[in-house]
């Protein structure tokens, strides 16, 4: 997740409204029919469950654990459905952070930190060596603290996505792990609500980095991410430290940076000391820098005319939660609105993005030209933006990573 990063979206409108989801797009599947998936399995689910069910017990899940949880191992069509129509994540930074980093979440996470819930952070912080703003930021963008979890069963959502053909290793593994959840007695079956992804609790853990990073911290001798805010909250912190959170490290910061940029360099795959950006006229929006020796990408999450951060380590650490760059700026950019940053600067022009179809065009053109755009499918993800990167480099535009018009035109000659 993830991460990078990253549910229970009922609607497009509400999904934007609490809820985001750690999963990939992907092309449609075929249709469903009947009671099993219409794609290319090669058994009937009974037989499929037939082999989870040996593959449980040969892992050490116990026969009385399987009892319990088998009426919910089962296929729901409302699953496949939910996870064939995600695009939220297809929205250009702006649009996106704009709907979900509101004044409303802004207002209620900072009250969290410094009033409701501010002995628990200041224990995790102690504890785990991650603040309170990026917790927070998580638990409002996932579940609008803890307010929609989801409404799905938990286990049929897991097994249907792991007999489905497309992640079905994945999901297959998580489907052990929610058996695990079971065993140790933190969940009984009926109580396992969450996503249509799988996912549960107020930060939305899937599975296995439930059973994984999750926390007792009420110490009531079981790990419930469903009911207890002090466990939630815990094993969100958890979670990061798994992936490398750094104590004591910031995570982003919005720059302003000069015309004549380098834009080749800015790349999260590319790393500089901040002394070297600062060399080359990259400065703090609000503030000053951190260490001149910390190592920072710089990220233009809609090129060279949007908004600018220096991302550093612990921002990859946030991509581990959810993978998707347009949510993890979000999530991360977020912490700091809580942290006290004002709101994101425009950038430096007007940022004319691609439409699903010409993004579409663009990666069918890519890929004429040698390079690999990943799936021809009309969303902006990294390989897409490695393959405009590599094509701007080779037309002497600014290398960037974003897909602009002009670009798009250049293709077209």
């Amino acid at each position: 997740m993830k991460k990078n990063t990253v549910l229970n979206i009922l609607t497009f409108s509400l999904m934007l409204q609490t809820s985001t989801s750690a999963l990939a797009v992907q092309p449609p599947p075929a249709p469903l029919k009947g009671s099993t998936i219409a794609c290319e399995k090669d058994m009937s689910f009974g037989a499929w469950l037939e082999g989870v069910k040996q593959e449980a017990l040969a892992q050490g899940i116990t026969p009385a654990t399987l009892k319990s949880a088998l009426p919910y191992l089962k296929i729901d069509s409302n699953v496949l459905a939910k996870d064939r129509s995600q695009g939220v994540f297809q929205l250009p930074f702006l649009d996106f952070s704009d709907k979900m980093i509101s004044a409303s979440r802004i207002k209620k996470g900072t009250e969290m930190i410094k009033s409701t819930e501010k002995e628990i952070f200041a224990r995790i912080e102690k504890d785990f060596g991650v603040p309170p703003e990026p917790i927070v930021a998580f638990w409002a963008l996932e579940s609008d603290f803890g307010t929609f979890t989801g409404k799905f069963q938990v286990l049929t959502s897991i097994t249907t996505l792991a007999y489905d053909c497309r992640r079905s290793d994945m999901f297959r593994a998580q489907l052990i792990s929610a058996l695990r959840i079971i065993q140790r007695g933190d969940l009984k079956p009926q109580e396992m609500i969450g996503s249509w992804a799988g996912e549960i609790g107020g930060t939305q853990l899937m599975a296995s980095d439930y059973f994984a990073s999750g926390v007792d911290y009420d110490q009531d001798g079981h790990v419930n991410l469903v009911k207890s805010v002090p466990d939630t909250l815990a094993s969100a912190a958890q979670f990061l430290v798994h992936h490398g959170w750094t104590r004591g490290q910031p995570w982003l910061q919005e720059v302003r940076i000069p015309k004549d940029m380098q834009w080749q360099e800015a790349d999260l795959s590319i790393q500089h000391p901040v002394s070297q950006w600062t060399a080359w006229g990259v400065t703090p929006a609000r503030g000053g820098l951190p260490n001149q020796d910390l190592p920072a990408s710089l990220l233009l999450p809609m090129g060279r005319l949007g908004p600018a951060f220096l991302a550093y380590p612990n921002f990859q650490v946030i991509l581990g939660w959810n993978s998707s760059i347009v949510y993890s700026t979000t999530a991360a950019f977020l912490a700091t609105r809580l942290a006290g940053a004002p709101a994101v600067f425009r950038g430096n022009g007007v940022v004319k993005s691609l439409t699903s179809d010409q993004l579409t065009e663009l990666q069918k053109d890519l890929l004429a030209l040698g390079y690999d755009p990943g799936p021809i499918d009309g969303k902006l993800g990294t390989a897409t933006r490695v393959a405009v990167k590599q094509a701007q480099l080779r037309f002497g535009l600014p290398a960037d990573s974003y897909p602009s018009l002009e670009l798009y035109q250049r293709l077209k000659h």
